[in-house]
């Protein structure tokens, strides 16, 4: 607790003093518990939130009063009028003295989502973000998750905008607005981490500051975005949600689109239940078919000036939210189990990279349209930033050929920025059987490809453009390429 000049003590809390998150990784043996608990699980595909020490040292779990922290700034958690009654507000409003009151009147409220700056008084923060969460409503929960994650995101906005060393978050959803706590939780979480990874340089420090009964939530969900090791992060990727949304963490949308029903003209949400079998069956069976004639007559309708080029990315971009939304749905651990595609490491530019292994791939036993899920599933959140992808041709046979139909589709399909990203396609060891099966010139010739595409006849090639030791290389290309060097 601090001391004031006048020697009366004003009591505060100094967050220097308290322990990050990464020092508490002992404090709980939570972590023992979890790791043992999921150890059997191969590592499939790699964590959205992998294990990074640097970000876990900016966050801090405070069980307490917000109100009496000394970060640049503490949120306050109230309604569109900025009078709202709760525990976090009343404290504020107590600490910060009558002049808080004065000043949130001439702001002239508050919009849902929107966060506002006013000075923090008597607080031992120097200010104080005021925003207000949404009044949650199941059959409203895409609205509802939106507006969240506007909350959260606009706070970090305001701080990173302000230079802003340090800032206190409040739990946003208060009880009496119906926000179920641990869906609130996931978004706060996720918006955070997103946040920092993105945007967050300047911010030294996050303090969640929660209440005892908050606290068993936050300490639940705190390993699954940031884990405290690469133990934790393993045992916490089956528990992350399917949904954790774009790049930023802002939950994804699909597109609404008006459907023709007994009452035209209703409106409804893409991903929600209700709709879902509707849905399912245009992305089903004869999906590809039935996609193929789709982009054909758009091709069509373009040629003849009957569709803009902005109606047809729309239309695309909705195609592919669809494809999402399903791939998140479902399960695809036998596909995962295949180890045909994966993250490795970073190139010399620091570019991800993805390995695609050829003879992994048993195109006669796997369900194509799974594949594609999987592809999709894996890549998504990889494709929003520049990549690269590495396909070890070494051993393959016609039955791990996809066929150019499917590659075709898949790209077809695929949102621009896959291919827009993709700085490069390394083809390693093509010698292997005819010089390239006239498979792969068919397949890669489409356009925009056919630059990025790299041939390397040895690994050496491969370790010129991305270091060795950020490559996980199946046993069996390393030991043919020993064996076609020692030739």
């Amino acid at each position: 607790m601090g001391m004031d000049p006048l020697g009366a003590r004003s009591q505060f809390v100094d967050i220097q003093t308290l322990p990050t998150w990464q020092q508490q990784l002992d404090n709980d043996g939570e972590e023992k518990r979890l790791v043992r608990s999921h150890s059997m699980l191969s590592q499939s595909f790699p964590s959205p939130f992998p294990y990074r020490p640097d970000i876990n040292r900016k966050i801090i779990l405070f069980v307490g009063d917000i109100a009496l922290l000394n970060c640049t700034a503490v949120v306050n958690t109230s309604n569109e009028s900025l009078n709202d009654k709760n525990p976090t507000s009343d404290s504020i409003h107590q600490l910060a003295g009558p002049e808080l009151r004065d000043e949130l009147l001439k702001l002239k409220g508050c919009r849902t989502g929107e966060a506002k700056l006013t000075k923090g008084f008597n607080l031992a923060a120097r200010f104080i973000i005021h925003t207000v969460g949404p009044k949650y409503k199941a059959k409203y929960r895409t609205a509802a998750e939106s507006s969240l994650y506007s909350c959260y995101r606009n706070i970090m906005q305001l701080a990173a905008e302000q230079s802003m060393a340090s800032v206190g978050f409040c739990v946003v959803t208060t009880i009496k607005r119906g926000y179920p706590p641990e869906d609130a939780t996931h978004i706060a979480l996720r918006t955070v981490r997103r946040f920092l990874e993105n945007h967050g340089n300047s911010i030294e420090t996050v303090v969640f500051a929660v209440s005892d009964t908050e606290e068993s939530v936050f300490k639940k969900l705190l390993p699954l975005y940031y884990p405290r090791s690469e133990g934790e992060e393993k045992a916490c990727l089956p528990l992350i949600p399917a949904d954790i949304g774009n790049s930023e963490g802002e939950p994804v949308v699909p597109e609404r689109r008006i459907r023709i029903t007994e009452k035209p003209g209703s409106i409804e949400d893409e991903c929600e239940e209700d709709s879902l079998e509707l849905d399912l069956g245009q992305v089903g069976t004869h999906a590809f078919a039935r996609m193929e004639g789709d982009v054909d007559k758009q091709r069509k309708l373009i040629l003849q000036g009957q569709m803009s080029e902005a109606a047809m990315q729309k239309q695309h971009q909705r195609n592919y939210g669809r494809w999402l939304c399903r791939a998140r749905a479902e399960d695809l651990s036998d596909i995962a189990a295949l180890k045909a595609l994966y993250q490795t490491g970073v190139d010399i530019c620091g570019r991800t990279v993805m390995v695609v292994v050829g003879r992994n791939i048993p195109v006669t036993l796997i369900d194509l349209e799974k594949a594609l899920l999987y592809f999709i599933h894996v890549m998504d959140h990889i494709t929003v930033k520049e990549y690269v992808m590495v396909y070890f041709h070494t051993l393959t046979g016609e039955h791990n050929h996809l066929d150019t139909d499917f590659l075709k589709k898949l790209y077809d399909i695929v949102d621009v920025k896959y291919k827009k990203n993709l700085m490069a396609f390394y083809f390693v060891h093509p010698t292997f059987r005819l010089k390239v099966s006239t498979w792969f010139f068919t397949t890669f010739s489409v356009s925009g490809m056919k630059e990025k595409v790299r041939y390397l006849d040895n690994l050496q090639q491969l370790f010129t453009c991305i270091k060795p030791e950020q490559l996980d290389i199946p046993p069996f290309v390393l030991e043919y390429d020993a064996r076609v060097r020692t030739q």
